[in-house]
């Protein structure tokens, strides 16, 4: 190895000052060794001289104490005797709670994702395959990602214990290299309900578009808010993610078409959280194949309408998946014996799907006895979901819901979701309420609002009101008209 003379002048002083400090404490040593082995072979060892006698201008760590009883480790310890014993439940006891707390769920309006499993479930999964997932040995896991990428047309999907996770690992696995950006809607539950994670997992700015008709992007704002070129001061795009369903709003399908044909036309990605598109085909008629087709990518839910205990598998390409396993591993998602779930959740596309259409109906039905009321409907009723502001008839959503306690009825804020276990009882009985408060109320002032927009939303339609197109948008405009 060659060293620097200069350094050589400063080391070799201090390492013959080291020797000379050091040798005498060695040749100490050796000596009473040799004398104490001759005389008594269990007699301690000497000690030499400490670092700190050596160098007394340095600071060093404390000796770590020897070993008594009070740090002895922990294992060897008594544990305490909880102060709050976890109580002993009985199968009949657990049987109760578990039936008492189904009959809360169905009069329970604030999300989908609070369903039960049924014990039909629990019997499967019981019974189900044991392999490790992240070894890819998962039989049961291995099916149901194959038949939800069969089912949207893709070549293979991954299982994952969110929609927050497939969203953020497609995105993350899209994006190699920044600077980029992403175009989706600012209400989107990318941008508003996943903490954050495009600009924390990805390194991407966002463009967050708010529709100008209130209901979905159009390819003219996506074009408005595109960055091509090479102009070093703006994030290019690289992807464009949409919902759908978004706020329970169904996107028309020919638009996200549209949007699709573009973007991908000009080399970027497209990716759709499709957390509620078991809804969209249930409303449509629209084989999930059809409506996955414009995307590159798609997350989809199996917890949320369909009512699995936890799950949502990302369907895309196959090569484009291996890649994914990376980084759901570097994101600590990965999961070994998972079966149980995924025959949880494969018994819920099975058996729940086919229900999603009595959903909506339940739904629309509460609508229009809300709207007959005269209860402002904020936006359109088109699948299992409805926002609701009472203040046209007299009292808040807040009033409401205090109210709905009253009567066994759980309410969160403006937003009212009707899932499959909800019944047509509970949906009686919140109208009934609302009839009686508005009556209470009849004096208080109330806010005005348009009655035949509202009974239009009731009905699932909106006003469109979408720009002309605009004169930039070339060849892309009317493709799909």
């Amino acid at each position: 190895m060659l060293a620097c003379p200069s350094a050589l002048k400063v080391a070799q002083p201090l390492a013959r000052t080291f020797h000379r400090q050091l040798n005498p404490a060695l040749s100490s040593l050796a000596a009473r060794r040799a004398a104490s082995t001759s005389t008594s072979p269990s007699a301690p060892l000497p000690q030499v001289n400490s670092p700190a006698s050596i160098f007394p201008d340095r600071v060093y760590a404390s000796p770590a104490p020897e070993a008594t009883v009070q740090n002895a480790h922990l294992s060897h310890q008594p544990l305490d005797t909880p102060s709050h014993p976890l109580p002993t439940m009985t199968k009949v006891d657990r049987a109760q709670q578990n039936a008492q707390h189904f009959a809360k769920i169905q009069r329970d309006f604030r999300t989908d994702t609070i369903t039960m499993p049924t014990d039909e479930m629990f019997d499967l999964m019981r019974d189900a395959s044991r392999g490790d997932d992240v070894y890819g040995e998962d039989a049961a896991t291995n099916d149901l990602q194959d038949k939800i990428a069969k089912m949207a047309g893709k070549e293979a999907g991954l299982f994952c214990v969110s929609g927050t996770m497939t969203n953020q690992l497609a995105i993350r696995t899209h994006l190699t290299q920044p600077p980029h950006s992403i175009i989706l809607d600012a209400r989107s539950h990318v941008h508003l309900y996943e903490a954050g994670g495009v600009a924390m997992h990805s390194q991407a700015s966002s463009h967050a578009v708010p529709p100008r008709n209130g209901h979905h992007l159009t390819l003219e704002e996506v074009l408005d808010n595109a960055v091509f070129g090479e102009d070093i001061h703006s994030a290019p795009t690289k992807l464009v993610s949409l919902e759908n369903t978004l706020s329970g709003m169904v996107f028309p399908q020919e638009e996200i078409v549209r949007i699709s044909d573009c973007m991908r036309s000009n080399g970027i990605i497209m990716h759709c959280d499709g957390a509620r598109m078991w809804e969209v085909a249930a409303k449509t008629g629209m084989s999930l194949e059809e409506l996955c087709r414009p995307f590159d990518t798609v997350s989809l839910c199996l917890s949320k309408g369909l009512g699995a205990p936890v799950g949502s598998v990302l369907v895309g390409p196959r090569k484009f998946i291996e890649k994914v396993k990376w980084f759901r591993k570097a994101f600590g998602g990965g999961i070994r014996q998972c079966g149980s779930l995924a025959v949880a959740a494969n018994y819920c596309v099975d058996n729940h799907f086919q229900k999603l259409v009595g959903t909506h109906e339940r739904a629309t039905y509460l609508a229009k006895g809300l709207a007959a009321q005269g209860a402002q409907l904020l936006l359109p009723v088109e699948t299992n979901m409805l926002w609701l502001d009472p203040s046209s008839i007299g009292f808040t959503i807040s009033e409401l819901a205090q109210r709905a306690k009253t009567r066994g009825i759980t309410l969160g804020s403006n937003r009212v979701v009707v899932h499959h276990q909800i019944t047509r009882e509970a949906i009686d009985d919140l109208l009934a309420l609302v009839a009686e408060m508005k009556e209470e109320c009849k004096d208080r002032p109330r806010k005005e609002i348009d009655l035949e927009q509202n009974e239009l939303y009731a009905q699932g339609q909106y006003t469109r009101n979408i720009e002309p197109p605009i004169a930039r948008l070339g060849v892309h405009y009317g493709r799909n008209q």
